[in-house]
């Protein structure tokens, strides 16, 4: 594997573990502060809403002017706003905590997904480690989260701000690598853009989303709290991490949009056994849901990125972000559902969710990959 993925991925990691923090210290923030469901939700719909909304512009930009000095600097930004979340009792503080986080999520994503497809030169299995970074930082950030507030409590979450300097930094050190390469100034301009196979897509994404999002708020929860919470947040981020890298292998063997398909038929089942299942069969169900909705994580991005060859930024701000946007506006919806009834009963919907994806998923032909990239796939 090239130096500039693996400095690109390790960057990705960084930078997603503060989108899982924010899940991570839904639990924290319940037992501390005694937010109610729909409270909780709101913070994650912070998190997730705006960044989303954004990340399109974000994207638009980058396919006018290549700016990668944007990597450093929303790492650190992301960080620092997830840090704050935890300072002070006020609700409204932590929204907006949480809500620049996002902003600096929205402001990575795009441009980062540029630089490492050109650094990647086509190959969906190095788009694939570069996804797993990203994995890897949602697996971790429990385990970050409940080293430094369960000790320190909210008030200590300012330490969280450590890895987004590491970040920073190899940011930094990615983007020299791959500028070496002459890979990440190259503005791509060719081939037809397809926006109706994008459409689908990207309706596809939006399902993928809703699962994600509503069990990222609500596994550990829905798993009783406490360390079993916790390992049912880290198993369900971590099956990703395998997830995605089969995802780009079985790409290579049998094309992306098959895959993508049998990835959302297996979510449906798992999804299902997430809900009806508990103690050792519904992580066993969630390692499978996790593996279903990250197979096809670093295939979104590609997919989206060669429907759309003359808008490589906005296909990569649309499925890395606006896509989102409609997952973290149901989250509060089915918070206040779990408010009413129960949270198995609100999390019941989720498993027709994937069941339509697949549906939009059904048309789709296998784009054809530019140029620049057939001589690096693999």
């Amino acid at each position: 594997m090239r130096r500039p993925i693996v400095l690109l991925a390790l960057g990705h990691a960084c930078v997603d573990m503060y989108q899982g923090a924010v899940a991570a210290l839904v639990p924290f923030l319940v037992a501390e502060r005694h937010y109610s469901y729909a409270a909780v939700s709101g913070v994650v719909l912070a998190a997730t809403l705006l960044s989303s909304v954004v990340q399109p512009l974000f994207g638009a930009l980058t396919d006018r002017w290549a700016m990668p000095w944007l990597l450093p600097v929303s790492a650190f930004v992301g960080g620092a706003g997830v840090a704050l979340a935890g300072v002070g009792d006020s609700y409204a503080l932590t929204v907006v905590a949480v809500a620049v986080s996002g902003i600096g999520v929205a402001a990575y994503h795009p441009e980062a997904a540029r630089v490492a497809r050109a650094a990647s030169t086509g190959s969906h299995t190095a788009m694939g480690w570069f996804s797993l970074g990203g994995n890897v930082g949602f697996a971790t950030a429990p385990l970050l989260v409940a080293a430094v507030v369960a000790t320190g409590g909210l008030g200590a979450s300012p330490l969280l701000v450590v890895p987004a300097i590491a970040g920073a930094a190899l940011c930094v050190a990615g983007i020299r690598a791959t500028t070496r390469g002459n890979a990440a100034g190259k503005r791509q301009s060719g081939g037809i853009d397809d926006w109706r196979s994008f459409g689908r897509l990207s309706g596809a994404i939006v399902c993928r989303s809703i699962v994600f999002v509503g069990l990222s708020a609500f596994i550990a929860l829905h798993a009783g709290g406490g360390a079993q919470g916790t390992t049912a947040l880290f198993v369900l981020y971590l099956g990703g991490a395998v997830g995605t890298v089969a995802g780009g292998r079985l790409a290579n063997r049998y094309g992306r949009v098959p895959v993508v398909r049998a990835a959302y038929a297996l979510t449906i089942l798992a999804v299902a056994g997430v809900v009806l299942t508990s103690g050792p069969a519904l992580l066993a169900f969630v390692a499978l849901a996790s593996a279903g909705l990250y197979v096809p994580f670093s295939l979104h991005i590609t997919l989206g990125q060669d429907y759309l060859p003359r808008h490589v930024g906005t296909a990569s701000g649309v499925t890395l972000g606006l896509t989102v946007s409609v997952g973290g506006a149901v989250a509060p919806l089915i918070g206040a559902l779990a408010d009413a009834t129960s949270l198995r009963a609100a999390l019941a919907p989720l498993v027709l969710v994937p069941a339509f994806g697949w549906l939009l998923l059904r048309p789709l032909r296998e784009p054809a990959q530019p140029e620049r990239f057939l001589s690096g796939a693999g």
